[in-house]
């Protein structure tokens, strides 16, 4: 037995035993959400069923969970994003020497614990909405936006400067002395160089508003959302719902990766077409 033949078999060992921990427990969710029993179980299976996926579609406490994580994910990329991007264009636009401290500053949240940045959202907006008499802004859903976009922007503003750091600024002296103003640089050739970045920065803001539940679990107040509806149900005993959700949620990233795969190769193909 050569090495090489050795070492292909440890490689495909550990591959094996890689992708089996990686993708192990979402197939052993996914059988327990066709399974019969009421504990999710994966062995032996007793039935097929999709009981589950309607007993999750009535749980109205996951539906509202859900609907509220849509909607503050979404207002927090609206928030993140544009938050984001300006930081990134000060921190090319600002004094060198100064750079440290406002790198210093703005990347600050990111390195602060989700539990401190909900509890100090609640407590400043609690006096704001007291001083100003304005009792709207103390609402769970906008005081989980505030929270998350806290940090989440700052994730956003680290993918622009990676993108930014690509940037030749040469096309903006070109574009000024060909008599274009600074709104139209910004529109018509920052934000094109921009865009992937821009698409990316939105996915994560998403993603990790999603996901989030220190900073949440205490900025939401009465409201909830899917993290933290989900947490109390752990506590109180899993039901096979739950890995019905799961489903779902697999189902729609797969799609929506391979929707995205698509639509990128086909704008490779045109552009080569074009070029040719």
């Amino acid at each position: 037995m050569s090495s090489k033949l050795v070492f292909r078999l440890m490689m495909g060992f550990y591959l094996v035993l890689f992708f089996a921990f990686l993708f192990g427990p979402l197939a052993v969710m996914c059988i327990t959400a066709f399974n019969t029993p009421t504990y999710p179980q994966a062995w032996p299976l007793e039935g097929f069923t999709l009981d589950w996926f309607v007993r999750l579609y009535n749980d109205r406490g996951v539906m509202e969970g859900l609907s509220n994580s849509f909607l503050i994910g979404f207002f927090v990329v609206m928030l993140s994003v544009p938050l984001g991007l300006a930081g990134a264009i000060v921190m090319t636009q600002v004094y060198p020497r100064a750079r440290g401290l406002y790198y210093l500053v703005v990347v600050s949240p990111v390195l602060t614990p989700g539990v401190i940045i909900g509890i100090s959202t609640v407590i400043f907006w609690k006096d704001v909405a007291h001083w100003t008499g304005t009792d709207s802004l103390f609402n769970g859903i906008l005081l989980a936006t505030f929270g998350q976009a806290t940090f989440i922007s700052a994730y956003c503003m680290l993918i622009f400067l990676s993108r930014l750091q690509r940037y030749d600024r040469v096309q903006e002296e070109a574009a000024l002395d060909l008599g274009a103003s600074r709104t139209q640089v910004f529109f018509d050739i920052l934000l094109p160089f921009l865009r992937p970045a821009i698409v990316s920065a939105a996915v994560i803001a998403f993603l990790s508003s999603f996901e989030n539940y220190n900073t949440t679990t205490f900025a939401i107040l009465a409201n909830k959302t899917l993290t933290t509806v989900l947490a109390g149900r752990v506590r109180q005993g899993m039901t096979p719902a739950i890995s019905a959700l799961a489903v779902v949620i697999i189902v729609i990233t797969v799609v929506g990766a391979v929707v995205y795969e698509a639509v990128k190769r086909a704008e490779l193909k045109r552009a080569s077409a074009a070029a040719a």
